[in-house]
């Protein structure tokens, strides 16, 4: 199956050698800080005064679990408890879609926000990863998850019993390039989330992810199909299509991706940055009731609650069994290997998940210049400083009487380490990128 059939919406933008192209045709990716207004900066984000500007909000989602705090704040009202009863949630089709409808917007029948791969707004706000290198001003509010996703291979690799290790996975792929098959790495979007996991996972056991393996553009909801007609090796993506696959008997998970790096930053809730200029007090209504709806998604006793709602046709649209027991954090990875209650689990609050971190945001900058999804000389810190807005989730979590322990006293998590022993020190990012063998810098 080609590229673009994977990924219709994608077009060519799926292709990793395009957008290495498209990127160094692309002018000015570096001083990105023309395309946010000043006044942005000054404007008050209280709660009071009236209530928000406008009720409306049209919020793109894909169907995951780690998208469930929208799901929540939808049924369970909290969206009109801070009175936007007209939040629309929309499904889209894929990462591509929602792309496409942010840089549309509600006012050509798009989105304003979404559900979203954190790098996404980042590489639409650059112009990276956009038609034409045409930027569309996005922000981060909050953060949805931590972890959560995983990385699974085909059931014909069943004896090599892969896990954080890929060293075995490469001969085996080697040998199945030499019987004339081609061999495949899934993805969901190019420069995003499980792009970057399945590349290190990749590269940290020596298989060059561009040479050795093909990459491949698969929305999350056809990886389970595909697998199962042979067209990847292996896919990176979220719940419950990990389940599915497993349950469905045709591969096996080798392993969460926050054994890569515990407790890594996933998904995020971002707007189009026009919607916070005009409606700062929506945005602020917004982030507080994803926020409450996150706290309600990580407490044990709603899991149940919160699957059910995941399973239903509106959202995810897959079996409640396919669900609920990754989400209450017990993994049987279909090799053998049972783990419950796992601390590698996706976690929703705990741990101060809801918090966008800067520092989170420079790794997956770096790991973009990495792949050559930006250019070498980006400004990834001026960058960050226009798209990271936590100044938002901070007024957001002091109107909803968040603890001070939720709060970080840092836009920093500090120093990151690896699996592998690598670390990300946001201080310096460009030692982390010069300690790893395998990169295509542009």
């Amino acid at each position: 199956m080609s590229r673009k059939k994977l990924d219709p919406i994608s077009k060519d933008l799926s292709s990793t050698s395009t957008v290495r192209r498209t990127l160094l045709k692309a002018a000015g990716a570096a001083s990105i800080g023309a395309f946010i207004s000043p006044a942005m900066r000054s404007i008050a984000w209280a709660a009071d005064g009236g209530g928000p500007e406008t009720k409306k909000a049209k919020l793109g989602f894909i169907a995951l679990t780690d998208a469930a705090p929208l799901f929540v704040a939808l049924e369970k009202g909290i969206f009109r408890k801070y009175g936007m009863p007209e939040v629309e949630v929309l499904k889209q089709s894929s990462w591509g879609a929602t792309r496409d409808n942010l840089v549309l917007g509600s006012d050509k029948n798009g989105i304003d926000g979404a559900h979203i791969l954190t790098p996404m707004p980042y590489l639409i706000s650059s112009g990276a990863m956009t038609a034409n290198n045409i930027s569309t001003p996005m922000q981060i509010v909050a953060r949805l998850n931590l972890g959560g996703q995983c990385i699974s291979v085909g059931k014909e690799y069943a004896d090599l019993k892969l896990g954080v290790d890929s060293t075995s996975f490469k001969a085996a792929l080697e040998a199945k390039k030499k019987s004339g098959r081609a061999v495949n790495a899934a993805m969901t979007f190019p420069g995003g989330t499980h792009d970057l996991w399945i590349r290190y996972w990749l590269a940290a056991g020596g298989i060059d992810p561009v040479k050795d393996i093909s990459t491949i553009v698969v929305p999350p909801a056809q990886m389970v199909a595909n697998m199962k007609v042979g067209n990847m090796d292996t896919f990176c993506v979220c719940e419950p299509w990990n389940a599915q696959l497993i349950n469905q008997k045709i591969g096996y998970t080798a392993i969460t991706t926050s054994e890569l790096w515990k407790n890594h930053p996933e998904k995020s809730f971002a707007l189009r940055s026009d919607y916070v200029e005009k409606y700062p007090k929506a945005t602020l209504a917004l982030t507080m009731a994803v926020m409450e709806a996150q706290m309600f998604c990580e407490k044990p006793e709603n899991k149940e609650e919160v699957a059910r709602i995941c399973s239903s046709r509106r959202w995810i649209n897959a079996p409640y069994e396919d669900i609920i027991e990754r989400m209450k954090g017990n993994f049987d990875y279909g090799n053998g290997k049972v783990v419950k209650d796992s601390e590698f689990q996706m976690r929703y609050w705990k741990d101060q998940a809801s918090y966008p971190f800067k520092s989170h945001d420079l790794w997956f900058l770096t790991e973009d210049i990495r792949w050559g999804y930006l250019p070498a000389n980006t400004d990834i810190k001026a960058l960050v400083e226009q798209v990271n807005r936590e100044d938002i989730w901070r007024q957001a979590a002091k109107s909803l009487g968040v603890a001070e322990s939720d709060i970080p006293s840092s836009t920093s998590r500090g120093v990151e380490t690896f699996f592998d022993g690598k670390q990300f020190d946001p201080e310096n990012p460009k030692a982390y990128l010069d300690s790893q063998p395998i990169k295509y810098l542009s």
